[in-house]
């Protein structure tokens, strides 16, 4: 019986059908009078039986009901965390000073020399509200206490974008997808939930391979060999050199390994290509270089892990517009920037889930019919091209220029 026809009416006709005939049971009799807050009540119960029914399984639980399903897979939604950014003081600042920037303050979490300069220090600060809102402020720093010689704290460059807290319809597929496929002892799946729980990741690709069993920082070239080959290489005859380049790459970017070799490819929690300084964290986090395949870090023992970030791909596209009456590109382009910009972004959300993505026209289209001002959109080319953009693994569009 479905709960939703228990209505106050549906109860009261079938409480009424119980009564004798001989009785009145008109509205305002005593028989009615009597039966119909119990009805009522019975009505509310219903309504509630059925919010129970959704909120016991995953698929339609509210949030709250969603966490303690979860909870039962040791998992949790992840928290919002604060943006971290490059700073620049004319003097050096302590360690925990705090700034403010209209209405977010910052804290000095880190000295960043190697960005030092003649006249300016770097640091590290973070925001300390969480969520995606540090992510947009860049200017003049205030300092809430003073600091004796400060004349200038200016805030230049996002490090780690803030994430805001998971969303429910995220949280929930990243619920069901722990149902379909189990994590464990470094395969896909353990190294995808490891790696998406670091703060500034949004998603990462696995990209496994396979080599012989042997000590893997042993092949890892430090500075002495790396001077060494710089040295030895215009020595040797044209072959040999191109012999020892190519071994001495692969050994310096992590491919001559165990059978543990793993590349993660990253983007950050914006869905955009992530800064050196994230890929730098993932990377210690994982497998750290002065230890590779040693399970410093979050990898097993015996694998050897190069973080890196996705590559973007610039889409330039060429519309061909029929306006409305009144309207031309120059009031359009801010409409059809954003859609494609949606679009991009969409698709970026969507890399980790992919083989690689694929920039349609069709798609591009389909949403400039939806800006205002734009009758028709047809014949539109990208990269100078009439029809769709395959990238491939590691790429994300980014807009180019658009022409209308």
């Amino acid at each position: 019986m479905a709960f939703e026809a228990q209505t106050y009416g549906a109860i009261m006709d079938r409480i009424l059908k119980r009564v004798p005939p001989d009785i009145d049971t008109r509205e305002g009799s005593i028989i009615w009078d009597a039966t119909a807050p119990a009805a009522v009540e019975l009505a509310i119960l219903y309504t509630a039986l059925d919010f129970i029914l959704g909120a016991t399984f995953a698929d339609t639980a509210p949030r709250p009901y969603l966490i303690l399903r979860a909870a039962e897979r040791g998992l949790t939604p992840k928290a919002a965390t604060g943006a971290v950014l490059r700073a620049e003081f004319n003097r050096e600042v302590p360690i925990g000073s705090r700034f403010s920037l209209e209405n977010l303050n910052y804290v000095i979490t880190e000295r960043l020399p190697e960005d030092d300069t003649d006249d300016t220090r770097a640091y590290r600060v973070q925001c300390e509200t969480p969520g995606a809102a540090g992510n947009e402020l860049f200017g003049s720093l205030i300092p809430i206490e003073y600091i004796s010689g400060l004349t200038s704290a200016v805030l230049v460059e996002l490090l780690i974008p803030g994430a805001d807290e998971e969303g429910t319809e995220v949280f929930r597929q990243r619920y069901i997808d722990s149902l379909t496929s189990q994590a464990f002892g470094g395969n896909r799946q353990d190294y995808k939930d490891k790696v998406l729980a670091l703060p500034g990741v949004g998603a990462v690709k696995v990209f496994p391979a396979w080599n012989a069993d042997i000590d893997p920082q042993s092949f890892v070239p430090d500075g002495e060999v790396a001077a060494w080959v710089a040295s030895a290489l215009p020595t040797l005859p044209v072959a040999a050199r191109a012999w020892l380049t190519a071994v001495y790459t692969a050994a310096a970017d992590l491919l001559l390994t165990v059978g543990g070799a793993v590349k993660l490819v990253l983007l950050d929690s914006a869905y955009g290509v992530p800064t050196d300084d994230l890929i730098s964290d993932v990377q210690d986090a994982v497998d750290p270089p002065d230890g590779h395949g040693e399970g410093l870090g979050l990898a097993p023992i015996g694998h050897v892990v190069k973080a890196e970030g996705a590559q973007s791909q610039t889409i330039d596209v060429a519309l061909t517009l029929q306006y409305q009456s009144g309207w031309d590109w120059a009031a359009v382009e801010s409409y059809a920037l954003e859609a494609i910009d949606a679009y991009f972004a969409e698709l970026a959300r969507g890399w980790q889930g992919s083989d690689a993505l694929t920039v349609r026209v069709s798609q591009i289209e389909t949403r400039l019919l939806d800006c205002p001002g734009v009758v028709d959109a047809q014949n539109t080319l990208l990269n100078g091209e009439a029809g769709n953009i395959a990238l491939d693994a590691v790429h994300i569009p980014v807009r180019g220029v658009v022409s209308g």
